[in-house]
């Protein structure tokens, strides 16, 4: 007699489901764990929380929300933070070194004196955000949105710039050597104080709408422009 082959539909059903379960990442997330290298929080809502200090090395925190949460002197080497939200966080003092923070959304984030040599944020958005003696060495910011993000006296050795928008962000005193501007937007970003003659990728257009002074050094093909300094923002 042969078996109807209905039967065996709720067995294979099962097993489908199973493996789905098995190959989707927010199925290994648990969003109870207590903060620890390694933890995976992926798409884990942890905004407002206090983890100062806390050991968050090589975490998993894709897609995680931890806008407003306190940060400071946390130690997130080598996290993923893909698409992670940060906007508004505190992470002061951080150890971010080597993290992937791709696409991450960090929206008047504090960031200053944190270590982020090396880290990836490529696409990612921090407009406002505040990286103030940061050390950015080695960074790639390429297509990033930083207006009038704050770089004060930051080390951005070698960072990656690439078609970022930079509008009124503010770089005095900051270390440029061998940072790349290659097609960057610049409208109004201050460079007063600061030396960008070893700087990659500049152009005459580009330094026309950025603000300068005096103290400010080019790359020698490119000409001071009359406009400097900048008169001050409405």
């Amino acid at each position: 007699m042969q078996v109807p082959k209905f039967r065996h539909i709720p067995l294979l059903l099962g097993l489908a489901l199973l493996a789905l379960a098995l190959e989707t990442p927010a199925a290994r997330a648990d969003c109870v764990d207590q903060p620890k290298p390694g933890v995976d929080w992926t798409k884990c809502e942890k905004e407002r929380l206090i983890l100062r200090g806390a050991d968050l090395s090589g975490a998993i925190l894709k897609w995680t929300d931890l806008s407003g949460s306190d940060l400071r002197g946390a130690n997130l080497a080598g996290a993923t933070l893909i698409r992670a939200n940060l906007r508004a966080a505190y992470l002061s003092g951080a150890n971010l070194s080597g993290a992937d923070m791709t696409k991450a959304l960090g929206d008047r984030t504090d960031f200053e004196t944190a270590n982020l040599t090396g880290v990836k944020l490529g696409k990612a958005e921090l407009s406002r955000a505040n990286l103030a003696g940061a050390n950015l060495s080695g960074a790639d910011m390429t297509k990033a949105e930083l207006g009038r993000a704050v770089f004060r006296g930051a080390n951005l050795d070698g960072v990656s710039l690439r078609h970022a928008y930079i509008a009124r962000v503010v770089f005095n005193g900051a270390n440029l050597a061998g940072v790349k501007f290659d097609g960057a937007y610049m409208l109004r970003t201050h460079f007063e104080g600061t030396d960008l003659s070893r700087t990659q990728g500049l152009t005459q257009l580009q330094i026309e709408i950025a603000c300068g002074d005096d103290k400010t050094k080019l790359p020698s093909h490119l000409q001071r422009p009359a406009a400097w300094p900048c008169e001050e923002d409405e």
